[in-house]
């Protein structure tokens, strides 16, 4: 334990524990999730379900923390598990390479973890899967539009209910509401406007599942501090919430 004893001295024994009895599944490993799964592993968290579809590609290295020249073609929910029990051996690594879609994202949160993060860029699979998740009652931070900004003095928390100025978000918050669906979902955005681009760059890189999508400019600060603020949400929920799981192998007391 002596790698988390820092942690321990800041948050005390008790709300370490909930961390290490929790589980959480975080959904997309790229820019913003890649770096949410490094912080909860680094927070001691007992369990994370990983899921992705994707490989490592070269558009990838200036924004994603698992993206190195070393690491091109290479599954990103390998990479993903390998790093987190580097960093933290215990930590019980679920790894799952799927697509999200309405047919899958009930299965891919079975059994229900504690908490759920999103860093999903494609709308459509973004919806899905936090329509899923608010029908089961499960925690949620869901990360906006990363893209094109530069001021990480706009990154903000709220429900998305409440969210301004994000384009994505409020494409995510009509389309939820088609659904029924209108509070209980926290989210990391930015209040910082859209600017144009300011050239244009044509990649060769087709998605492997999905519709085809414009690439859009982004800066590693900005996407990595989106993850962590997701981290941070999803840890300080963890640590202040009661009766987690505790973890395998054990018997609650």
């Amino acid at each position: 334990m002596e790698r988390f004893a820092r942690l321990i001295q800041l948050i005390g024994p008790e709300a370490f524990g909930r961390l290490q009895a929790a589980e959480v599944a975080v959904f997309g490993l790229g820019a913003v999730g890649s770096y949410a799964v490094e912080a909860l592993a680094r927070a001691g968290v007992g369990a994370l379900r990983l899921v992705d579809f994707d490989t490592v590609q070269p558009s990838n290295i200036n924004r994603q923390l698992l993206a190195l020249q070393s690491t091109v073609g290479r599954p990103k929910t390998e990479l993903a598990a390998d790093r987190v029990r580097d960093i933290s051996p215990r930590c019980r690594v679920d790894r799952r390479d799927a697509f999200v879609d309405a047919a899958t994202a009930p299965a891919l949160l079975d059994p229900l973890p504690d908490a759920l993060v999103d860093a999903i860029d494609g709308v459509n699979t973004k919806v899905h899967l936090l329509a899923a998740a608010h029908r089961l009652g499960l925690f949620t931070v869901s990360s906006m539009g990363a893209a094109r900004r530069l001021d990480p003095a706009r990154i903000r928390t709220a429900d998305l209910a409440d969210t301004e100025v994000c384009p994505l978000a409020r494409i995510v918050r009509r389309r939820l509401h088609r659904l029924g669906i209108h509070r209980g979902i926290r989210c990391v955005f930015s209040t910082e406007p859209v600017p144009p681009p300011a050239a244009s760059v044509v990649s060769s890189e087709a998605p492997l599942r999905g519709r085809p999508r414009q690439p859009l400019g982004s800066i590693s600060y900005v996407t990595g501090m989106f993850g962590l603020t997701a981290a941070a949400v999803t840890l300080e929920h963890l640590m202040q919430r009661p009766g987690t799981r505790p973890p395998a192998g054990t018997s609650a007391r």
